[in-house]
């Protein structure tokens, strides 16, 4: 599997320097990758299809740290793998005509690549942490496909949003990961499922399941991190079509249904989902029929079948991890159809507008077919799979334990369902029934790329609403069996008798049917929601953003205001606060000058000397006198040195002052003769820091005077210096041998810095 991933990213990489072969029709080819990938998985079906067998796949990379490239293959992650993979192949033969002639085509398919392969990561790691560096790389490549326009200034925008709010949700899951891995001494998924009760009883777990519910919420567009998704619409419909339907927007969901047997089935675990997921699927849901874009519906209808998903895990029951695992399939299968529709008539006729768009079966049959059958699934008509996954989804509402709170369930399912249904006829009936509009021009008339991938959505609901043991014996028993932590026999079929979720199902229908008709000729009714965009989640968002950009604008301004001098001031500062602290509050503060030694004379001419440099270097108006000045107090220092048995210290500081002084008055050359002493205040200012800074270091030479010394680091470095390193300088074998690492980084600091100043001069060069 490893081999797999990495040979996807591999690929992606030599798609992006092919850019002559891309644009021409054998482009088409492309769609070989995912449909062999498809192939693989498909072998796996009968090694899981049990529900209790998984395939697993493992590869050292820092076992010292617990972080593995594994990867398993059980009923959930293969789901997952057939959809990314499956769906792919559509979505990439379907790019290879929507984009034909796209000058940077190679990119995009570059883009789409490598999120498929980290698709498939998120969904097959078997190690938390390579589950959180696959989960980065969709929000990475999903920024760039959502971006792809670039020059829209609303696609850059949408694609920075959906970053920051994905990104977010990146953070958490590391940090989630962290806890885990700390709590149970593990970051292997499969070795979690038999420690799921140490987890729930650790002090931790509120903090645990917080972070992953903010990591799921934020992927899959739950209230109120949801309206990244509607701005995402602006990318092209292949990438609609393929993150927001089937794969990247199912990420959170599929975080929280492997989690579901290790850290759910608690009342708090639950009563986050159902309501956060009750609440996205009503919002979603209602927002959905009054939008007249045909992208903008499917955003809210999208947003909407999230928040049921979210809201089934978080019920929780046997039915309804059943009905999870089976309206997965079914929306993947119409929303991906909705969306490959919508770009067929936007690219035809420029214009996603559905008071704009009708009779349309005339001039696209094959298209209208798809559109219908897409539409009857998302209503649940029998014989599609969507009828299947409704009636499931109302008897996981029927047969909740607590008959009151049932009840609030089943209502908040219908009028989600009912709403779904009425979006999904504005989009799959709408356009292609009832009169022209006006005359259509068809500037881009679809071809078998485009048409083929919503047919091929349309005949596999078909399929499975005919025969839904195909779907239950070969992938939704053993999905279903990974969620519930254990194997139940409960098969699928077309007809369970009259009784009450088959009459839920029609009143669904009927209802849907209405509002279908009452929204369908509604030209405006975005007007009725506009009242509250003040306290829309989106426009909160913005605030908090607009103020914390404010808030980093001042920072920026008070700690990195390039002045040299700002930043030694808040160094030095920040040293005196924290070494005071520690000096006095948690030492006692102990000085002993019966052990110093007495002041002689030349001692202090020489402390002289340096009181009258530091004063001329900082009063003079000459900059040639203060540099001399400065060069008098180093020279000073160095006499100290000799003075105290450090002639060889003092040969050293005696150099570096003298290159110091030389380099000072090489650059002051260039600069005026005289200046101006500045601020006084600002003098001032300096003048107290550098006095505490000062005291503060003599108080901790007096410390260190009577301090025990601890001598084990000295004593190993004198020890081992010849032994181990073959150097008889210690110095020298501690900065070489010792601190080898330490050094070389130091030198690479060096070579940055001066390849820096270099860039800098030669620019100026440049510009001369």
């Amino acid at each position: 599997m490893l081999t797999l991933i990495f040979l996807t990213f591999v690929l992606a990489f030599v798609v992006l320097f092919l850019k002559k072969f891309v644009q021409t029709k054998f482009v088409a080819l492309i769609s070989l990758l995912p449909f062999s990938i498809f192939i693989y998985l498909l072998s796996f079906l009968r090694s899981v299809k049990d529900g209790v067998h998984s395939v697993l796949f493992k590869s050292e990379w820092i076992p010292t740290l617990g972080i593995n490239l594994d990867f398993k293959i059980d009923g959930l992650a293969l789901l997952f793998g057939l959809l990314i993979s499956g769906i792919g192949t559509l979505v990439f033969l379907y790019a290879s005509s929507y984009l034909r002639g796209h000058p940077l085509l190679h990119r995009f398919l570059c883009y789409l690549i490598v999120f498929m392969g980290a698709m498939l990561g998120v969904v097959t790691s078997d190690n938390l942490i390579t589950l959180f560096i696959f989960w980065e790389l969709t929000s990475i490549s999903s920024f760039f496909l959502i971006g792809f326009n670039n020059e829209e200034e609303e696609s850059r925008n949408s694609a920075l949003w959906a970053l920051a709010i994905t990104g977010l949700g990146g953070f958490f899951l590391l940090s989630f990961g962290v806890v885990v891995g700390a709590v149970s001494g593990t970051y292997t998924i499969s070795e979690l499922l038999t420690q799921g009760y140490l987890l729930k009883d650790s002090s931790v777990y509120i903090l645990m399941i917080s972070f992953l519910f903010v990591a799921a919420f934020t992927k899959s567009a739950q209230f109120p991190f949801h309206f990244w998704l509607p701005g995402a619409m602006k990318a092209p419909t292949p990438v609609s079509a393929y993150l927001h339907s089937a794969t990247m927007v199912k990420a959170g969901v599929y975080l929280l249904a492997r989690f579901t047997p290790i850290v759910g089935g608690t009342v708090e675990w639950s009563t986050v989902l159902m309501v956060v997921g009750g609440v996205t699927m009503l919002f979603g849901a209602f927002h959905s029929v009054f939008r007249k874009d045909m992208k903008g519906i499917l955003a809210y209808s999208t947003i909407s079948a999230l928040g049921l998903l979210v809201f089934l895990l978080g019920i929780g029951t046997e039915l309804a991890l059943y009905a999870m695992t089976v309206f997965v399939l079914a929306h993947a299968l119409y929303k991906a159809t909705f969306f490959l529709l919508t770009g067929i008539i936007d690219h035809a006729l420029h214009t996603r507008n559905i008071n704009e768009l009708g009779g349309l079966r005339r001039y696209f049959p094959l298209l209208s077919i798809g559109g219908i059958i897409a539409a009857l699934s998302c209503a649940g008509i029998p014989l599609t799979f969507g009828f299947i996954g409704k009636e499931l989804i109302y008897e996981s509402g029927l047969h909740y334990s607590d008959v009151t709170l049932s009840l609030f369930i089943v209502g908040a399912l219908f009028f989600t369902n009912v709403f779904l249904t009425g979006s999904g006829f504005l989009i799959g009936i709408k356009p292609f029934f009832g009169k022209p509009v006006s005359e259509y021009h068809i500037s881009h008339a679809p071809d078998w790329q485009l048409l083929t991938p919503p047919l091929v959505l349309g005949f596999f609901t078909l399929l499975l609403g005919i025969f839904p043991a195909i779907a239950y014996q070969e992938i939704v028993l053993s999905t279903f069996s990974a969620v519930y932590g254990q194997v139940v026999d409960m098969p699928l079929a077309i007809w369970h008798g009259i009784n009450t979720s088959l009459m839920l199902s029609g009143c669904t229908i009927v209802l849907g049917t209405i509002v279908y008709i009452g929204f369908k000729r509604w030209k405006n009714p975005m007007k009725v929601v506009e009242y509250f965009d003040v306290i829309a989640p989106k426009n909160i968002f913005s605030f908090i953003a607009e103020k914390f950009r404010v808030f980093a604008f001042r920072y920026t301004w008070i700690f990195h205001s390039s002045y040299l001098r700002s930043y030694l001031a808040i160094v030095i500062v920040f040293f005196i606060g924290l070494v005071g602290y520690k000096l006095f509050m948690d030492v006692p503060l102990k000085v002993n000058t019966v052990g110093l030694s007495e002041f002689r004379v030349y001692e202090l001419v020489v402390f002289l000397i340096t009181v009258v440099a530091v004063l001329f270097a900082i009063g003079s108006s000459s900059r040639l006198t203060a540099i001399a000045a400065t060069g008098v107090v180093g020279y000073c220092i160095c006499l100290i040195f000799v003075f105290y048995g450090a002639p060889d210290l003092g040969m050293t500081q005696f150099a570096i002052d003298t290159l110091t002084t030389v380099l000072f008055l090489l650059v002051m050359c260039k600069l005026p003769a005289f200046l101006k002493l500045g601020n006084r205040k600002i003098q001032f200012r300096d003048a107290i820091i550098a006095i505490a800074f000062g005291i503060l270091i003599s108080l901790i030479t007096l410390q260190a005077l009577v301090s025990p010394a601890d001598k084990d680091i000295s004593r190993f470095y004198a020890e081992n210096a010849y032994t181990l390193a073959k150097g008889k300088n210690v110095v020298n074998v501690i900065l070489v041998d010792f601190r080898g690492f330490d050094t070389m980084i130091e030198g690479i600091v060096l070579s940055i810095a001066a390849l820096g100043v270099f860039s800098m001069l030669k620019y100026k060069e440049d510009e001369e």
